[in-house]
């Protein structure tokens, strides 16, 4: 009775001891389970990094301390900044809480090609800088010089002026419409221009024609390219609205509305060495087969002067003249234009009439007077004053121009004499306009 006694003692004992020993178990596995899996906690493999078979940690080992659990929403919205420096070796990068105000650090340049690229953007800003200041003197010195055209212009056509010539004091109401067919009227853009043969014309009027959609391209819309007009339509007249035909469309309203125009509209003009413009004159309308200045003009240089140079006979037809060798000279051009009897015959054909007598710059107050010489920097100063930058592109110029430089060439042939007379009767325009006394020219 006493041994069974003793077993069961026994038994209870051990079935207690072993309850313990499953609940202390229990316990342990529970809490692993209880502390979600952080990445950044410390596991064999992490001590580890290049060993494929970690060791375990022995019971001797200093086992790590869990952080205590974080609350899930935190972790959703907020993450601590991480920094560059490993908590344990080979460990990486590991999160650790910055102080206030630390959380978003200004960036450091540390790269050698973050240090160029910001060294290369201060250099691009000083560069833009630059250029920008460069353009701002560029237009300043631009509304210098045409002042300047301006006022030059105010001077001569005054009263203090000392050079006098025909039509300086007369008023504009004076002017005869047929000398007003030069003034080309954009009532779109309120633009007026005064067009000057052998003074880039053609590619001013091949402008014109597209700002007041005047011709109609064979898709029936109008041109807006200047440069693709057709070439033969370029000088012809129904093209335009000169002021010379107001009367026939405004009555006796026109001169009214002429001046109506001229006080409010934009007025423009391009002007040219004056001998200069004279050699390209005849260079282009003498020294190749034209017929009809060959018929108007050639034919007559040729019979009043053609006997002093051994011309006897003189061609009916610019193709007979030019198969004959026979052609009039620059020397018996200027003749003729100084001859009084030109000038009694009619009027002085267009291509070498005085500016002065094509646009009346004393009668009319041009805002905006461009060279030839300077040509596509003032035809832009044009185009951006008028606000049609962006609108509209002035055609290339002809670089085939005549150049100052050939004036002595040409000019060797013509006698002192007549120099000094066809500087007299052009001085005008030398004077308004700016261009220097050919000295050179005029004393030898």
């Amino acid at each position: 009775m006493g041994t069974s006694r003793c077993f069961r003692l026994a038994f209870l004992l051990g079935s207690v001891l072993m309850v313990l020993l499953i609940i202390l178990y229990w316990d342990d596995m529970g809490a692993l389970n209880l502390y979600p899996h952080d990445p950044h906690d410390l596991y064999p493999h992490d001590l580890y990094p290049h060993d494929p078979h970690p060791h375990p940690t022995s019971p001797s080992s200093p086992t790590p301390t869990k952080p205590p659990p974080r609350d899930t929403e935190e972790q959703a919205t907020h993450k601590p900044p991480r920094t560059t420096e490993p908590d344990w070796p080979g460990e990486g990068t590991r999160a650790t809480p910055k102080p206030p105000g630390e959380e978003h650090p200004l960036p450091q340049v540390t790269d050698s090609s973050e240090l160029e690229g910001r060294w290369r953007g201060e250099e691009g800003k000083r560069e833009e800088e630059s250029v920008r200041q460069a353009e701002e003197e560029k237009r300043e010195e631009e509304g210098r010089r045409q002042e300047e055209r301006r006022r030059r212009i105010s001077h001569m056509c005054s009263g203090n002026g000392t050079l006098e010539f025909p039509g300086k004091f007369r008023t504009f109401d004076q002017i005869p419409n047929r000398e007003l067919n030069h003034l080309i009227v954009d009532d779109r853009h309120e633009i007026i221009y005064c067009y000057v043969p052998k003074v880039a014309c053609t590619n001013w009027k091949r402008v014109m024609v597209v700002l007041s959609e005047g011709l109609l391209a064979p898709d029936g819309q109008p041109y807006r390219d200047p440069q693709a007009l057709p070439p033969d339509l370029i000088h012809n007249s129904s093209l335009h609205l000169t002021f010379s035909k107001f009367w026939r469309r405004y009555g006796r309203l026109s001169r009214h509305l002429m001046r109506v125009k001229l006080q409010s509209y934009t007025k423009f003009l391009f002007v040219r060495d004056p001998f200069v413009r004279l050699i390209s004159a005849f260079r282009n309308k003498f020294q190749q087969p034209n017929e009809d200045f060959y018929r108007q003009f050639g034919s007559v240089m040729l019979r009043r002067y053609g006997n002093e140079s051994g011309t006897s006979r003189v061609p009916e037809s610019a193709a007979e003249a030019f198969e004959a060798g026979i052609q009039p000279s620059f020397s018996e051009f200027v003749r003729y234009l100084l001859d009084p009897q030109t000038e009694q015959e009619q009027p002085f054909n267009e291509h070498w009439r005085q500016v002065y007598r094509l646009c009346h710059p004393c009668q009319i107050h041009y805002d905006f007077i461009g060279t030839l010489e300077n040509l596509e920097d003032d035809s832009d100063q044009l185009l951006r004053i008028l606000g049609l930058e962006d609108q509209i592109k002035f055609p290339p110029s002809n670089r085939n121009r005549t150049a100052a430089s050939w004036e002595r060439d040409w000019f060797a042939e013509v006698p002192a004499e007549l120099r000094r007379k066809l500087y007299s009767l052009y001085e005008p325009d030398f004077e308004l306009f700016g261009y220097p006394k050919p000295e050179s020219l005029l004393h030898h």
